[in-house]
């Protein structure tokens, strides 16, 4: 895991006289992400300059270290990832003549470039990557992101010179940059918490899409091209004969691979553990392949409600593992607040962006790579809202949309105290936290004219109405896959596919980088394996979901490794009490940053709007909290890098 930084001058005379040492200015902005050394490399000539940060996984020496030159010297690399198969590869290309120097797997991505090419070679490769690859005999840049969008990658073209990173920062370093906030991306943060892809906070900065591989050539437009999308994987034939009991084999079998192959590693390893069905499968897995055992983490709260660390004890207990576990004071969360612009450089605002920076902290103190359980609910079905707009769907839908939205506008109009206190009575405080919030969710997807865009309506977690910023923008859209009632007729296996190419590359894997890497941890996500992802979306939609158990299949295969009193919990987010803690012991740094005076310094938000919001949410009026975040995010994020 490391962080990568370039430019490359297509011009037929670069006029970069030292590319490499540009490379390095740039580059050196991530060293958080690569403690253990940094190097860059230049062809002043070519108009090429990569540069590299490192955090020594696999290969500690010096035969590791990147940029890196493939053995016929035609390919230079600076790559940011793991690819977890390279030891076969390795053997495969033996066997056809190559030698190797070291024991890296860069080493044997860049003799496969050698023998297939880099775009056949990408199909090869089994793991998480971006990286970048000089073509030096052709003057060709090939910058690739892995399937999922594990791993970053952002890009921008500024006078033919194209600027490459791992994070914005990178780019941002260059003198060229010039930072021209998008205002359509700020509405997005405010909507959906995160910027969608491809596009940035900043205009004409992009993301690399997941799965794809963007070819720049001097004399050429940089051309954007698709290895690897879901949307192939849905519209495949489906296994409509498998069995049950087949397809829970299948499961465990690729999830022990994944597993097994991502447990590679030269330094510590160990494995975050919440309780929950996902990372439990994952250490269960970790530690049926292990011959010791295995160090798990987990940070507790000592706000009852909001507290899963008993259930990660209880798991860690019956499965041997050697447990870490750390309760947190209110306190050391809320004074994490000022830092969160410093790891994240572009606005973010999911506010489990601080238990998950925690746990990473706390694991790093004693490992330095660390397997999670993310993607889970994409793949498998788990988050409630698929059941609940299912459900509800199938007996709304029957009734004619004027009437829908009447009722909708109705629900809507329930004072939020109310649904609070309704909520507080019926379920715990962590399930019950924000629930007006959820529950004008719900009544602006009722109102919608189908169960698709019902489902957008519930992916719009902020603000709604009117935004309040200076000027009218609309939010960007979310990268969806088009015309998919056509191949998958199930509208829960619908939200997970979009989920799975908008929330989660844009919005957990975000969160997951951002904040293990802040403090130089590797986080690995054996369930986002692209060969588990296919298969589970070979299987037919009667197996895949089950209306009295939420990510069944992945359950079963749980209970191979531990008994139903440890499974048969209800799903609880990695929450905190974000409205709790903006009424009370963060209200002074919400309305400092909220102050009018502030505000309009940045010339984005209304300043007057803002504060009609906030005292609305500290009033009670209206709960709002995630609003309120989204808002306080983007005034942090502008703080600390427009001023």
């Amino acid at each position: 895991m490391c962080g990568i930084a370039g430019l490359f001058d297509m011009r037929s005379k670069p006029r970069e006289s030292d590319p490499a040492a540009a490379a390095r200015r740039m580059v050196d902005t991530l060293a958080h992400r690569g403690p253990d050394g940094g190097d860059a490399w230049g062809d002043p000539e070519a108009g090429v300059g990569l540069g590299h940060r490192r955090l020594a996984i696999i290969d500690l020496s010096p035969g590791g270290a990147q940029p890196m030159h493939s053995a016929d010297g035609r390919y230079v690399i600076s790559y940011n990832g793991e690819v977890y198969n390279f030891r076969e590869l390795r053997a495969e290309l033996a066997a056809r003549g190559h030698t190797f120097r070291s024991s890296s797997d860069t080493e044997v991505m860049l003799a496969a470039f050698g023998e297939w090419g880099p775009e056949a070679a990408v199909d090869r490769f089994i793991g998480m990557f971006s990286f970048a690859v000089f073509d030096r005999q052709t003057r060709t840049l090939r910058l690739v992101r892995d399937r999922l969008g594990i791993k970053p990658l952002y890009w921008t073209l500024l006078n033919d010179v194209l600027l490459f990173g791992s994070e914005l920062r990178a780019l941002m370093a260059h003198p060229s940059f010039r930072k021209d906030v998008d205002p359509n991306a700020i509405a997005s943060v405010l909507r959906y918490s995160y910027v969608p892809s491809p596009a940035t906070v900043f205009r004409g900065v992009f993301k690399l899409p997941p799965g794809t591989i963007l070819t720049v050539q001097p004399g050429h437009e940089p051309v954007v091209s698709t290895f690897w999308k879901l949307a192939d994987v849905i519209a495949r034939r489906r296994n409509d004969t498998i069995g049950r009991a087949e397809a829970v084999e299948g499961i465990d079998a690729l999830l022990r691979d994944s597993v097994r192959r991502r447990m590679i590693s030269d330094v510590p390893l160990g494995a975050f553990l919440s309780g929950g069905i996902d990372s439990s499968a994952v250490v269960a897995a970790m530690q049926a392949s292990a011959d010791r055992p295995v160090r798990t983490f987990t940070v507790g709260f000592e706000a009852a409600a909001y507290d899963e660390a008993k259930f990660a004890r209880e798991v860690a207990d019956r499965l041997g593992t050697e447990h870490t576990e750390v309760t947190i004071e209110p306190k050391r969360v809320l004074d994490l607040v000022a830092d969160v612009p410093n790891w994240f450089d572009e606005p973010f605002a999911d506010s489990s962006q601080l238990p998950t920076y925690l746990v990473s902290q706390v694991t790093r103190r004693h490992v330095t790579v660390a397997l999670s359980g993310d993607g889970g609910d994409e793949l498998f079905g788990g988050y409630p809202k698929y059941d609940w707009l299912t459900s509800i769907w199938r007996h709304a839908g029957r009734v004619p949309r004027p009437l829908r939205a009447a009722l909708a506008r109705l629900a809507t109009k329930f004072p939020e105290p109310l649904v609070e206190k309704a909520a507080a009575a019926l379920l715990d405080a962590g399930r019950a936290e924000r629930a007006g919030e959820k529950a004008r969710r719900l009544g602006l997807a009722l109102s919608a004219a189908t169960p698709d865009d019902a489902a957008l309506a519930l992916a719009a977690v902020g603000l709604a109405g009117p935004l309040p910023l200076r000027r009218a923008t609309h939010e960007l859209p979310l990268p969806l896959i088009p015309n998919l009632e056509t191949s998958l007729p199930d509208l829960r296996l619908r939200m997970q596919a979009q989920d799975t190419v908008t929330y989660l590359p844009d919005d957990i894997l975000t969160k997951v980088d951002r904040c293990s890497m802040a403090v130089a941890l590797e986080a690995r996500v054996p369930l986002l394996d692209h060969r588990l992802v296919e298969y589970v979306w070979s299987l037919p939609a009667s197996l895949r979901h089950d209306d009295r158990e939420p990510k069944h299949l992945l359950r079963q295969v749980l209970a191979r490794y531990l008994p139903p009193s440890l499974i048969d919990r209800p799903k609880r987010g990695f929450s905190v009490p974000l409205a709790e803690w903006l009424r009370g012991p963060l209200r002074g740094w919400a309305e400092e940053l909220l102050a009018p005076r502030r505000t309009s310094d940045d010339g984005i938000f209304d300043s007057d709007r803002i504060q009609e919001l906030w005292k609305r949410h500290i009033a009670g009026v209206e709960t709002n909290a995630t609003g309120m975040w989204n808002i306080l995010m983007v005034r942090a994020w502008a703080e600390r890098w427009l001023h």
